[in-house]
């Protein structure tokens, strides 16, 4: 699998970019997004994912990790093909698109080209728990670069505890006691949930 291409952008387009590698040029689908992001950069670094078909091997693009885990989950959905993602992608950016399923709004889904009534119900159904983490602000939990919150909510997940519920846990938690280490933050919010 090839995880990140580095290197020249010798042609842009808003759908495809070639990347000049040490000599080797990648052909690389890219979303309207990542276009805009690097629409005036020379050379730089794209998140890639290889789509091996029977009759070819496609290489998508994507300018930051946010946007590429978007596409890994769009395309884990019943009928969003590669192609209809990156449509979808282009239309909207991973937290917007992350917050309007999570709030259940499958009217603007509709709106996407090539997203009917049932897709978009489907996309909804299908990815609105593991899209939390896309956008904290639904769930108001305050997402800062506080890294003892960050590390004992990834410790919770990581244990199988809703984000939600993990993050309400901890602010109750970190509300009594903000000096706490890691460990002891996450054994007292197992306790109050």
């Amino acid at each position: 699998m090839i995880a990140y291409l580095k290197g020249e952008f010798v042609h842009k387009s808003p759908a495809v970019v070639h990347v000049d590698v040490n000599g080797v040029g990648y052909d690389v689908q890219i979303s309207l997004n990542t276009y805009a992001k690097i629409q005036h950069l020379q050379n730089g670094i794209l998140q890639t994912v290889l789509l091996i078909r029977e009759d070819a091997h496609i290489l998508y693009g994507f300018f930051d990790l946010a946007e590429k885990e978007m596409f890994l989950h769009l395309i884990s959905v019943s009928g969003i093909g590669a192609s209809t993602a990156r449509v979808i992608l282009s239309y909207m950016k991973p937290d917007e698109l992350a917050k309007t399923i999570i709030q259940s709004d499958s009217r603007t889904l509709e709106g996407i080209k090539g997203i009917g009534k049932k897709t978009a119900e489907r996309m909804v159904l299908e990815l609105k728990d593991k899209l939390v983490k896309f956008s904290p602000e639904t769930n108001n939990l305050p997402m800062k670069n506080n890294t003892l919150h960050q590390d004992a909510l990834n410790a919770l997940t990581a244990l199988g505890i809703n984000r939600q519920a993990a993050g309400q846990a901890i602010e109750k938690v970190l509300a009594v006691n903000s000096n706490l280490p890691v460990e002891e933050l996450v054994k007292l919010a197992l306790r109050t949930l």
